[in-house]
Parts: C-alpha cells; structure tokens; sequence
C-alpha cells in the first residue's frame, strides 16, 4: 500500500517517520500509555499491597462522592484558591501593568524588579515565606508589633491560612505582570487619542479602551491560572502540609497522599480523573462565556 505516493515521497515519509520516532515512542510510553492506565486503575483496588488488582467498577468514584469527607473539604479548598486567589492575581497584575506600563524613567527596573521572584524555585519561595508568615520572628509580625499590632499566626490560624496564601502569590505576579505588559502595548495609540479628544478621562480611558482590547489576554490569564490554581500543591506540602485543620488540604495534596502515603494508587487514579473532569468542565464553561466578553480587533459585533 503506497497510499498513491512515489517511491522519493515515500521515502521522505520513512525518513520522517524516523526522526519523529523517538518523540512517538516517548509520547505513547510517558503520556498515553499513564492515562489509559490510570482510567483502568481507577475501576480496581488492591486487595494487599503489591498483589493483583480486583475490579471493583464505579465504586471508587462512589466513595469519593458519598463517603469521603476530606474529598470534599480539598475540593473547597481548592475552588476557593482558585476563585478567590485567581481574580486577585489578575486584578493586581493588571493595576500593577497599567503603573509599569508608563513612560517614565527607570521604569525597567521596577519591570525587572517584579519578574525576578518568578525565576526563584516554588521550594525556595515556600521555604522564604514561611519565615515571613512566622508568628514569632516573621518580617510581616516584626513590622506590626513596632506599630504596637500582634500580628496574627497567618499559617496556624484556620481562618487566614487560605488567604496567606493567596498573599504568597503576590510573590509570583511577574509572570502574568509580563503578559499583561505586552498586551497593553499592543494597542493602539490612536484609540486613547481619539477616547481623549472625546472629553474621557483616565479611568473611563482604562474602562473602555484599555480592557476591552485587554480582554483577549485577560481570558488567556484566567485559563492558565484556573489550571494552575486546580494543582496547587508545594506550597501546602512544604509550608503547612494541609493544615491547621485541613484549610489548606488542596486536591493535589490529598491525591499525592493517597497515592504516596497510603498507597491507595486506584483510589488516587480516581482522584486524577475527577480533577480532570472539573477542570475540563470548568474551562469549557468559561470558553463558553468568553464569547460575550471578549473582544477581538477585527472581528465584528
């Protein structure tokens, strides 16, 4: 079967075939061959570590949904880092855009200055701010008691343990700060010139013009970090290891429990694949609703 090619374009294709080979290979024995494994294990459990899988159906999946508690208590948790935390590292990186965005002097080093933490390993930051969380001798308490403040345990105390590290991701803005960065200076001059002449001001320049043209890259950032924030998990294990009392047990980390710790790896697949579905469905919906909410030059309303 030569599917109608010549003996010179067959040959082009075996060659072809060759160098892409080794991808090929890797692709199916590293990605497709753990997925569809995956899926399998899900439907099985051990009945003695490292002894044969029996198949049990659906009934992993259904003690997740009906009888695990802690499935649903780091699926809250997650959702809310991925609501709360998301919107607020697209606000501040947007505010913080538009002030770099300037022409004024110097201004690339405050550009640097912000993108430098990315580059530092999740590990080493993690380890950084649990100094700074510190309720002892951390720099935020140290500088609240000279004001005469206690400051707070941002890391022992359920109720800020979420938000401080939501605060953590401030750390990490430089990346998006970039994005965001390259998509203000894409647009165009004449639209702030014209917005000017008709008598708008600056925050009526940032609402109508700014945004819109911004919107494109605005939704990219929310998708990347929608992603992100579903498989938050260093930060939780090396910082807190889901405490104080489960607050900051993220998904990531409850599978990484159950497939490491307890070695319950069916159970853990089962995991995987719901966390799939939630953001697949999760990203699905907001592609949906970009249709009314963002704007592509060219394109007609």
């Amino acid at each position: 079967m030569t599917l109608g090619l010549s003996r010179q374009e067959l040959r082009r294709l075996r060659v072809g075939l060759l160098f892409a080979l080794p991808w090929i290979i890797g692709f199916l024995s590293f990605t497709v061959y753990p997925i569809i494994a995956s899926f399998y294990y899900s439907l099985n459990v051990y009945t003695t570590f490292g002894q044969p899988l029996q198949w049990v159906g659906l009934s992993n999946y259904v003690k997740l949904l009906g009888q695990d508690d802690l499935f649903w208590i780091s699926l809250y948790n997650t959702i809310y880092m991925v609501v709360f935390g998301v919107s607020f590292h697209i606000v501040l990186a947007i505010v913080l855009g538009l002030l770099l965005n300037q022409n004024l002097r110097g201004v690339s080093i405050y550009r640097t200055v912000y993108y430098l933490p990315t580059i530092v390993p999740i590990v080493a930051t993690s380890v950084l701010w649990m100094w700074v969380f510190n309720p002892e001798f951390g720099l935020i308490n140290s500088a609240l008691s000279l004001l005469g403040i206690h400051g707070p345990g941002w890391l022992t105390d359920p109720v800020l343990s979420k938000p401080s590290m939501i605060l953590m991701g401030i750390w990490t803005i430089g990346g998006t700060l970039v994005i965001f960065l390259a998509g203000l200076q894409d647009i165009p001059q004449h639209l702030f010139d014209a917005a000017m002449i008709d008598g708008a001001g600056a925050l009526q320049r940032v609402r109508n013009v700014t945004l819109p043209m911004l919107s494109p890259v605005i939704f990219f950032n929310v998708i990347i970090g929608v992603i992100g924030g579903f498989q938050i998990f260093a930060q939780a294990f090396i910082m807190t290891n889901g405490g104080p009392l489960d607050t900051t047990l993220f998904y990531a980390l409850y599978l990484y429990r159950n497939a490491f710790e307890y070695f319950k790896m069916p159970y853990a697949s089962a995991m995987a694949w719901i966390l799939f579905l939630v953001v697949m469905i999760t990203t699905l919906i907001i592609f949906r609703s970009s249709a009314r909410l963002v704007y592509y030059e060219g394109e007609e309303r």
